[in-house]
């Protein structure tokens, strides 16, 4: 029987406030918290917690029929412990099925696979971890942040221990090939990969309200009908999308619950395919051949390539010089500056500073919060510039690393000084001022009250005593 592999990725990055050049060295916190929170609370109600409503009534009509995988970025997971805990839960729910698989990815929703083997392995370890205490399961699938992919890269998961990959079914890689079967890592053969079906998935990623497409309004007789229409030989429908294409890409108003709501009884009923994890679908097929992915690909634009993240100069500036503090991060054990550095390497922010005007330019407008790629970039490094000094100042590398750490800790010393005798001199201003108002007060009193003023009659007796003795 064919099978279709329904995998979603869930992702929010922690986005930064304005960043002054002022800033730098003066304010070491750097996250917007109103658009974080607001944006995550809006995304919960539009997305995640009626979408998972829906999921979770599927797997009950259909028990173990309907299979779906996720990856839930470490980052995402903070901010749903932070702002949104009923929509982790809800995801536990799911989890609790045991018809939903949740795959590996890095906890940091990062590139560092093109830089550093270490962190890689740190943050991999790191996600699994928070999978493990969330949703209780080992995952063994792995999947890396937007679907990046390469031989050596599966090469280096395979040695992980990981059984399989996701990633992108790009045409310049497959060729005359489908994507529509299971195949296998080109260096290590042990790692399985699963290949996105771009044009099905983004149907419903992408054009599903789109009204000038020719098959629109899409429905899941036709979307069923497209699925039957596949070569019986092929074995497995990749369908792999962004989560938030249900109700926040695609708003419910285009009918995308309604469809989501109808796609896997019209499946199961009117075609031969089932439903798979990813780790059901290496467990039943065998791969047909190696796939050669010398260079890095992703799911992103019509390149499915890296130029999303790392096209231009800027991108390439902001990452260089970020993982340029690799070395000194290994060595460092400031827990918020480790918090920062996770952060700062989240995939987003070289994305906004893409400069892809035209194939894919409507895309990366849609999720940029800032007014230019150039603005993005100029945030960013004044971020990394003070990160920078105070990563310098707690593991200093030379004598003038030192030197600086050194006149660092003095100028925080007496600025924390200043705030004492601020504090103590405000402290006794206001105890002065307190202590005199209640001498004017007393005296005020003292005025009002002299004593009782002697009669006339006894003013003139005493007159007449004194004329007397003389």
């Amino acid at each position: 029987m064919r099978t279709i592999c329904l995998y979603f990725q869930v992702h929010q990055p922690f986005r930064f406030r304005r960043y002054r050049f002022f800033d730098i060295g003066n304010d070491h916190y750097y996250y917007d918290d109103y658009s974080n929170e607001s944006i995550i609370n809006k995304v919960a109600e539009k997305c995640y917690l009626p979408a998972n409503n829906i999921l979770l009534d599927l797997i009950r009509k259909h028990g173990n029929s309907f299979k779906i995988a996720f990856s839930i970025s470490g980052i995402a997971i903070d901010q749903f412990e932070l702002y949104t805990p009923h929509v982790l839960q809800s995801f536990q729910k799911l989890a609790e099925t045991g018809s939903v698989e949740f795959l590996a990815e890095t906890n940091a929703h990062s590139l560092v696979a093109l830089k550093d083997k270490n962190e890689f392995l740190k943050q991999v370890r790191t996600h699994e971890e928070k999978v493990e205490k969330y949703f209780g399961q080992n995952p063994r699938v792995f999947r890396n942040t937007e679907l990046v992919y390469s031989d050596e890269m599966g090469a280096m998961v395979a040695e992980m221990g990981y059984k399989a990959m996701l990633t992108e079914g790009a045409k310049h890689v497959l060729g005359w090939k489908s994507p529509n079967y299971l195949y296998c890592n080109a260096i290590n053969p042990n790692l399985k990969v699963l290949l996105k079906n771009f044009k099905l998935s983004d149907d419903i990623a992408f054009r599903f309200s789109n009204k000038g497409w020719n098959e629109w309004p899409l429905t899941v007789e036709k979307y069923t009908g497209w699925l039957n229409n596949i070569d019986r030989k092929e074995e497995v429908v990749n369908l792999f999308m962004d989560y938030e294409t249900f109700g926040e890409h695609q708003w419910a108003e285009t009918g995308i619950f309604e469809f989501l709501k109808a796609f896997p009884g019209s499946v199961l009923s009117n075609s031969d395919f089932s439903f798979s994890t990813p780790s059901e679908v290496v467990n039943k097929l065998h791969p047909v051949s190696a796939v050669h992915v010398p260079h890095p690909i992703s799911w992103a634009d019509e390149e499915r390539d890296l130029t999303a993240w790392l096209g231009n100069e800027l991108q390439e500036e902001a990452f260089n010089k970020l993982y340029d503090l690799s070395e000194k991060i290994s060595k460092c054990k400031d827990e918020t500056i480790l918090k920062d550095w996770n952060y700062l390497q989240t995939s987003d922010h070289f994305y906004y500073m893409c400069t892809k005007f035209f194939s894919d330019g409507d895309v990366h407008a849609y999720f940029n919060p800032y007014e230019s790629p150039y603005d993005a970039f100029i945030n960013y490094m004044n971020v990394l510039s003070d990160f920078e000094i105070r990563v310098n100042t707690a593991v200093p590398r030379t004598d003038k690393d030192q030197e600086i750490a050194n006149l660092a800790k003095v100028i925080s010393d007496k600025e924390k000084l200043i705030e004492k005798y601020t504090a103590e001199i405000e402290k006794l201003k206001k105890l002065k001022t307190v202590s005199g108002k209640a001498r004017s007060k007393s005296g005020t009193q003292k005025r009002k009250s002299p004593g009782k003023a002697p009669s006339k009659k006894a003013s003139t007796s005493a007159r007449g005593k004194t004329g007397g003795g003389k």
